[in-house]
């Protein structure tokens, strides 16, 4: 059976699983949740009419992601999940972790935000179509609150597997159903390939697949995972306009203390500046006048404002360094103080190494700040 509690920390979840004895509870990690969880499920299993305490309780972590199964978010999940864990899931066995897939990115972010997922794994930019404007835009938190941050990050390098129902001679492919992101990373390749092919649109890579199995088309472009999983014929592997073709994705949850720096970090923002004259300047100043790299500045259209009187707006910042750097932290301090609103998005290791300069060593300046303060000589 299965009963669902509202506890302070959110929503726990007890089930009962006759076979295994064990039951699951998805909490926040820490002795107080554990405790008010036994004792609320024990509560409410005696007025069911069920003695005891349950034995064991298990921490259930769930992850929201930009679905359904076998696309490259989920992919992008097994490599967050096996080499770049955050912290809170560290001990955390995959067996335990319950996936979700969302219909896009802004989905599993909301999901996140209202406290059904724990983390949510989303694409954010890419090396050939840029960043992605869903994302970005949920990232924004809403006018009641609700904060996201980010605690990982992923490159995946991208590159598809043209798959059909049975095997097919390349003259034979008329229809070949894709996302409209993969057509467009694929399209010479496809036309190489298979000469007489038209694309048709899927609704995602996993559902171009699902589409071949289904009849509505002669091959998918779609991942290696989504082709297994249907047992199509792999008619061509790898494929790819771009040999550097790749993306980024970010794993969210709700705001907690940054892990600490890893030497190649990355940190990030969403700035709200008055719509005046050199305000952007002088934001950006503030990174330069203490030597922190800014590496990503780009803008989205703000949807909250009346924009005949406001500024039209928000201005998302990445900069290498971490939030603990004396430098980086500064430079938050100095925007905060300036710009209208400061959004904290997260510091997290930068895969693939440092983008950009690591952010000056203040720890001398600071130490010789401190013995003034002390009168020393």
């Amino acid at each position: 059976m299965a009963i669902e509690l509202s506890l302070p920390m959110g929503i726990c979840r007890y089930e009962e699983e006759l076979s295994a004895g064990e039951p699951a509870v998805r909490a926040e990690e820490s002795d107080q949740a554990r405790s008010i969880a036994e004792n609320s499920i024990a509560d409410s299993l005696s007025r069911d009419g069920v003695s005891g305490r349950p034995a064991t309780l298990k921490i259930v972590p769930v992850i929201a992601y930009f679905g359904p199964a076998h696309t490259f978010t989920e992919m992008a999940l097994d490599a967050i999940l096996a080499s770049r864990r955050p912290a809170a899931l560290i001990d955390v066995p995959d067996a335990d972790i319950e996936r979700v897939p969302a219909a896009n990115p802004a989905a599993a972010i909301a999901l996140v935000r209202s406290g059904e997922a724990d983390f949510g794994c989303v694409p954010i930019e890419s090396s050939l179509e840029g960043s992605v404007p869903a994302t970005m835009d949920a990232l924004v938190p809403p006018a009641d609150g609700g904060r996201v941050q980010v605690f990982a990050e992923v490159i995946l390098d991208i590159a598809f597997t043209i798959a059909a129902a049975t095997p097919l001679e390349p003259a034979a492919v008329r229809t070949v159903a894709a996302y409209p992101v993969a057509s467009a990373q694929v399209r010479e390749s496809v036309a190489r390939l298979f000469p007489n092919a038209d694309f048709v649109v899927a609704s995602s890579n996993a559902a171009a697949a699902q589409d071949v199995s289904n009849g509505l088309a002669n091959a998918a472009v779609t991942t290696r995972p989504a082709a297994d999983a249907l047992d199509l014929v792999v008619l061509a592997d790898g494929v790819a306009d771009a040999d550097d073709a790749a993306t980024r994705f970010l794993l969210v949850g709700r705001p907690a203390p940054p892990d600490p720096p890893s030497g190649a970090d990355r940190t990030a923002v969403i700035l709200s500046l008055r719509n005046e004259p050199g305000s952007l300047v002088s934001a950006m100043s503030e990174f330069a006048t203490r030597g922190v790299d800014l590496t990503r500045i780009e803008s989205r259209p703000r949807q909250d404002i009346d924009r005949s009187t406001a500024a039209h707006y928000r201005f998302f910042l990445d900069a290498a360094g971490h939030l603990d750097d004396d430098a980086v932290g500064e430079t938050l301090r100095a925007l905060h103080r300036r710009a209208d609103s400061v959004v904290f998005l997260g510091s997290w290791p930068a895969d693939r190494g440092q983008l950009g300069s690591l952010p000056p060593d203040h720890a001398e300046s600071v130490q010789w700040y401190h013995s003034l303060q002390q009168g020393e000589k």
